[in-house]
């Protein structure tokens, strides 16, 4: 009932509505880059606690609701009209408005990720169970991918959830028949699994993280086990171009792990939104 009253509704007004919830979404996915990894790390320290038999101290509720978002230089909470998605970045220059200390451009640029990507989700798919779950994806590979850059780390609280996710929504061929998400999901996570141990055995490190095993197969539920060459492929190559390119210009040593997620989640949304141009990338590469 809701996707017949919503398809009556004009294309342009369905995408701007996608794009100003995307926006509003943004704002929060800053919230859980930001939080989300510090919530693992006191989750791992209490673990740590229980086992040597400590208690730590209470500091608190710390969640993704609670505390209030504050400014990162003077703790001073954000008020509600400099909360605004993009605009209250804008008109405060960049600035804390109480202690004028500098809020990194990052945080508008997550945002208007979101609703750039929640557009391209409707205009592409429509208002559907599709376009919904576009939607969706996009967002999650959007905070993914900037938690690995932050820390190197693709947590199983999204990424698991994605593949489920996945897996469901083609349940009835939302994206790809149910067959090929589940070959999809498995071929996803064995092919960087493989990949791992290879490395590992070659070189005797790690040259990634189980998070991106996960994220893979995530991609792979998502989008068939077809995409996953173009996939794999897009991400190392950008991956290897990257890379160089810090060693280069940036003198980032060898030894200094690169995220490889961003890569990864990048590739899946080419793959969501470009897929019969990245599958037509496969003769020529």
């Amino acid at each position: 009932m809701l996707v017949t009253e919503l398809d009556r509704l004009d294309p342009i007004l369905l995408i701007a509505l996608a794009g100003l919830t995307g926006l509003l979404i943004g704002s929060f996915l800053n919230v859980v880059i930001h939080r989300l990894p510090r919530m693992m790390q006191a989750a791992w320290e209490a673990d740590a606690a229980s086992v040597r038999g400590e208690e730590l101290p209470d500091t608190g509720p710390y969640n993704l609701l609670r505390p209030r978002s504050s400014c990162p230089h003077c703790g001073t909470p954000i008020a509600a009209r400099h909360n605004v998605p993009v605009l209250s970045w804008l008109l405060l220059r960049g600035r804390c408005a109480h202690c004028s200390g500098t809020i990194p451009v990052r945080y508008p640029v997550v945002e208007v990720m979101g609703g750039l990507l929640s557009m391209a989700a409707v205009a592409q798919f429509g208002p559907t169970l599709a376009g919904l779950g576009a939607m969706a994806l996009s967002l999650t590979l959007i905070t993914l991918a900037f938690i690995d850059l932050d820390t190197q780390l693709l947590p199983d609280d999204l990424t698991l959830p994605l593949l489920w996710a996945g897996l469901l929504l083609n349940l009835w061929g939302t994206y790809v028949p149910v067959s090929d998400a589940v070959i999809g999901a498995m071929a996803g996570y064995l092919a960087l699994w493989l990949v791992y141990w290879g490395f590992r055995l070659v070189t005797g490190k790690e040259g990634m993280g189980y998070g991106d095993f996960k994220l893979l197969a995530a991609l792979g539920a998502w989008m068939g086990w077809q995409a996953l060459p173009a996939i794999i492929l897009l991400s190392a190559l950008v991956g290897s171009v990257v890379g160089i390119a810090l060693m280069v210009f940036r003198r980032h040593k060898k030894d200094t792990p690169i995220p490889f997620g961003p890569y990864l989640a990048g590739a899946g949304l080419l793959a969501l939104y470009f897929g019969d141009w990245v599958q037509g990338l496969m003769p020529r590469l």
